[in-house]
């Protein structure tokens, strides 16, 4: 064990610096030479072998301040730090502990038998974690989060669900033939299971294909201008969605998705049941956030949130299921407490980007699981039942009535 904890630590250590590459080298407005891994600066001096250490480089690179400012080693060296540190905790929480499973399993037997799942849902959750510090770090400084972060970890974790079931977190449900409680991963049919067969027969077909194509037409640049008339704002949509070159590799990354779900779906058992999970997953994520995105901004006129949190949402969906992304977007606002209060002492800053909310709601998902699940999600699921979706809307509405009254206010206050 203690092995594993020093081998850990170095691959957090690792990451780490993969995340700091992607923070300075494919943010979107400001790429900067930062780091002994990306391109020199013009007037930096030679890197050295120890620059490339992960932590311990970085007081090294402290020598580049006059060129990059003062102290902007500091907060890489920290992220690399904390995830030397985190890494292994992640490990030890999620296969060690049994927290992730009801008190009434956490005994020798039943964690000897949760561990190689508990592992597998590790490096999941290493890769969305890495993909998180990355997004977060970048929506700090950019107010914004690049596609080259979510979409590729949107395509792993939809891999990941086709090739096992396990990467998903567990759930505890009444076995009527075992006669007692198990735990299964919480695919898309859960709290109901087993799943109906309707979603392996074309009906899932048909919605595993709608959900990727809607993803990927989400994805495209798309705009409605109605001032000239209907007409023109069909015209305008459509050249919109070809102004940029970007379509092309879009266009390719969707004919290519429909015939992989296609392959899945013609395989069938674990592997398409997987997949739908997760394409579900990425639909009710994203969804959530696009559907407020789109209300809220009807109702106050202005851009309420990046599309960057949609697809970061979606890819937090892709990888935990659409339970987990539904307790994680309620989460994110008692996180975004303690986030803006740091915030705001480290910067004097007072308006902190979405993303970083999200990303802590789905950390706090992982770690609060059982509580969280077992004892709110589900009981309310198995309750509310077929008025669950209506109930949703219904508060997407009503939320966009208050923030239309809310601008009505401001106008007639503040002009």
């Amino acid at each position: 064990m203690v092995l594993r904890i020093a081998i850990l630590a170095v691959v957090g250590a690792g990451l780490g610096a993969a995340a700091n590459h992607l923070i300075h080298r494919w943010c979107l407005f400001n790429p900067r030479p930062i780091g002994p891994w990306g391109v020199l600066h013009p007037a930096a001096t030679r890197r050295t072998a120890l620059d490339r250490v992960p932590i311990l480089g970085w007081l090294g690179m402290s020598r580049e301040s006059e060129l990059h400012g003062k102290g902007f080693w500091v907060r890489p060296m920290l992220i690399e730090l904390a995830m030397a540190v985190a890494v292994p905790g992640l490990y030890w929480f999620e296969s060690q502990t049994g927290l992730l499973l009801p008190g009434a399993f956490r005994n020798p037997a039943s964690l000897a038998q949760f561990e190689p799942w508990g592992t597998q849902i590790f490096f999941g959750h290493l890769l969305l974690l890495t993909l998180m510090v990355a997004a977060t770090f970048i929506d700090f400084d950019e107010q914004t989060i690049p596609d080259i972060i979510t979409i590729p970890g949107t395509l792993l974790a939809l891999t990941l669900a086709s090739c096992s079931l396990f990467w998903f977190l567990p759930t505890a449900t009444f076995n009527a033939a075992a006669n007692r409680v198990l735990w299964y991963p919480t695919t898309f049919e859960i709290p109901i299971p087993p799943p109906d067969a309707k979603w392996f027969s074309a009906q899932g077909l048909w919605t595993g294909l709608a959900i990727w194509t809607l993803w990927c037409f989400a994805l495209a640049d798309r705009r409605l201008i109605l001032r000239r008339g209907l007409r023109k704002a069909v015209e305008f949509f459509f050249a919109g969605l070809v102004r940029y070159p970007t379509w092309k590799p879009l266009l390719v990354m969707w004919i290519v998705g429909l015939i992989a779900v296609r392959i899945v779906w013609g395989i069938g058992g674990d592997a398409w049941h997987g997949l739908l999970s997760s394409l579900v997953g990425l639909a009710v994520g994203g969804g959530i956030v696009w559907a407020i995105r789109i209300v809220a901004s009807l109702a106050m006129r202005v851009e309420a949130m990046g599309f960057g949190d949609v697809t970061l949402m979606a890819m937090i969906g892709a990888f935990l299921g659409w339970q987990a992304s539904v307790i994680a977007f309620f989460l994110a606002p008692m996180a975004a407490i303690a986030i803006v209060l740091v915030y705001f002492i480290i910067t004097r800053e007072s308006r902190v980007p979405f993303g970083p909310y999200l990303c802590a709601g789905a950390l706090l998902t992982i770690f609060f699981w059982d509580q969280v699940s077992t004892h709110w999600l589900m009981p309310n699921l198995a309750l509310m039942g077929p008025v669950l979706l209506w109930l949703g809307l219904s508060i997407v509405g009503l939320m966009g009535v208050m923030l239309f009254v809310w601008r009505l206010i401001k106008i007639s206050l503040f002009r």
